[in-house]
């Protein structure tokens, strides 16, 4: 009887086995799947001017203040170039303490403020002003510039046409090597990146001697941006 039991056992089982052995293929019949890429690039829409506020003195209350007046110069510096202050975004802002470390005991020596600006400029003509104006405050430091594009959905949409074109092409040359008619999309899938971006330029502190001089950037062309996409499709064949 368990001899018995064992072989009805292994009989049930081995249909099972076989079959996750030799798993059923997914794909429909008389049907082609394809992966193709696609970009498309576009001239960047937005300028980011990054820059920080710093400020150090004996107290955090010294600190605060002097921290403050160094905002007002930006605004005021905003407002000279027909730029609403608000249109400025602060990314952080923090109030700490800094100390000796060379003392044993760690000495107090002051407070220190840090905060960090972001402003985007649509209009590139007020980039070198804004630049300049904020090296003669000498009230920021770490000032960087890079480009965006910041109404990415025209660059996504001609990105995913691209694709499904090229997949479409690479579908339609298989069908025609297998001497098949290719057919109607069935399914597609797309995913949508932008090219990572390049290590922003350093805005250095210029003199006010030297403000007749070019800009650093003058008759250069800011850096397209590149939109990518990824399609995976599938076609019916005739």
């Amino acid at each position: 009887m368990k001899f018995l039991t064992c072989l009805l056992a292994l009989t049930l089982l081995f249909p099972l086995l076989l079959s996750a052995q030799n798993p059923a293929s997914s794909a429909m019949p008389n049907t082609i799947s394809v992966g193709a890429d696609g970009k498309f690039e576009a001239d960047p829409d937005t300028a980011l001017i990054q820059f920080g506020i710093s400020a150090q003195e004996e107290t955090s209350k010294a600190a605060y203040d002097h921290a403050s007046r160094s905002a007002d110069q930006v605004r005021d510096l905003l407002r000279k170039n027909a730029i609403d202050p608000k249109s400025a975004e602060i990314g952080y802002f923090s109030l700490e303490p800094v100390y000796d470390y060379r003392n044993p005991k760690r000495k107090l020596v002051g407070y220190r403020v840090n905060t960090n600006v972001t402003l985007k400029l649509h209009d590139f003509e007020k980039i070198g002003p804004i630049v300049q104006g904020l090296s003669d405050l000498d009230v920021t430091d770490s000032q960087s510039i890079s480009y965006i594009l910041d109404n990415m959905d025209t660059a996504k949409t001609r990105a995913a046409q691209d694709a499904v074109r090229r997949a479409h092409t690479e579908a339609e040359a298989v069908a025609t090597a297998a001497q098949r008619t290719l057919g109607e999309l069935l399914t597609a899938s797309v995913d949508i990146t932008e090219q990572p971006r390049p290590i922003p330029m350093r805005a250095m502190a210029m003199a006010k001697a030297q403000v007749a001089a070019p800009e650093p950037t003058a008759e250069f062309s800011a850096q397209r941006v590149t939109v990518n996409a990824h399609v995976n499709a599938t076609f019916a064949l005739k």
